[in-house]
């Protein structure tokens, strides 16, 4: 009897010191982790990569029956201000829209850009005989008459970064640039638009 008392008491006691060695364990775990990943953040110091339309022009623009035909031209700056991260765009693609409705899209060719580095982007958007809404139609023919319109640039990208031999799997960014004003005079100046980043 005796000793069938000391084993029940032995057994709480051992699932007790299980219990407290899983749980300092996973304590451990927990703080090397952390440990980890905040000396990877000190070492690499990751910024945020910034966008600027830095150009937009228009040309060979028409509305006729609601229609529309036109051609716009971009520049954007892309600066990646990181020291040890560079840079994969794999594919990238640009609309033009205005009010929700699209106006024209363009395919922009694979690159990598380096740390420390500023891209210059290029892209020609095409309207070619392009259907309005009746109320686009209308406002768009309001704007033309005043001399500018007012659109929506979009950018749209799958990206990875590297830093050192590491590359990152792909992630998707976005870019929007918001009311880009064209001016049908070429003699008013283009004025540059930051660009809002999604990543």
């Amino acid at each position: 009897m005796a000793g069938n008392t000391a084993q029940a008491t032995q057994q709480p006691v051992k699932h007790f010191n299980l219990v407290r060695c899983v749980a300092v364990c996973l304590l451990t775990l927990i703080v090397l982790v952390g440990l980890a990943v905040l000396i990877t953040w000190l070492v690499i110091r990751p910024r945020r990569l910034v966008y600027t339309l830095e150009n937009g022009s228009l040309q060979h623009f028409n509305l006729n029956n609601n229609h529309i035909n036109a051609t716009f031209d971009f520049v954007l700056m892309a600066y990646n201000p990181n020291t040890k991260t560079s840079v994969y765009y794999d594919s990238m693609e640009s609309v033009v829209s205005y009010k929700d409705q699209t106006l024209a899209f363009d395919t922009i060719d694979p690159f990598h850009q380096p740390h420390r580095d500023t891209a210059r982007v290029e892209s020609k958007l095409v309207a070619q005989n392009l259907a309005l809404s009746p109320s686009t139609y209308k406002d768009l023919t309001g704007e033309k008459s005043s001399g500018e319109i007012e659109v929506d640039v979009h950018y749209k990208s799958r990206v990875r970064f590297k830093v050192g031999m590491w590359k990152s799997k792909h992630r998707t960014l976005k870019i929007v640039c918001p009311s880009v004003k064209l001016h049908f005079s070429w003699s008013r100046h283009f004025e540059n638009v930051p660009c809002e980043v999604e990543l």
